[in-house]
């Protein structure tokens, strides 16, 4: 778990801010080969027309006002599966092994964008 939590988290920062700078093109050119090839040949499978339709489906919710008409409703009856389903998350495997790695990398506090502290 740890691996996959630096890969999947830690890194994506870095694939991001090359997207960011100069598209997908530039991302690819800055990683390694190995990985660039991994996206090119898999990539499709992992994000492919059942993905595709499954984001159709909520950006018609959304476009309905059903997403919009869920939420209200959650939020008057005192969001209860919202905070429900927060707790679950905050227990998943992914969270406790990142917790545990950024305990490791002391460089991330000097840095925060979010203090929970504070808000």
């Amino acid at each position: 778990p740890e691996m996959a939590y630096f890969e999947c988290l830690h890194e994506i920062k870095l694939i991001v801010d090359l997207m960011y700078e100069g598209g997908i093109s530039t991302m690819r050119y800055s990683i390694s080969n190995t990985a660039e090839y991994g996206d090119l040949t898999r990539g499709k499978r992992i994000i492919g027309p059942e993905v595709k339709a499954r984001m159709k489906e909520v950006l018609a919710e959304i476009q309905s006002g059903q997403f919009a008409d869920e939420w209200l409703a959650e939020a008057e009856s005192g969001k209860v599966n919202f905070n429900r389903m927060i707790e679950t998350e905050k227990k998943h495997q992914i969270e406790e092994v990142g917790l545990q790695l950024r305990g490791l990398m002391p460089w991330l506090a000097s840095n925060k964008i979010v203090d929970k502290a504070k808000n």
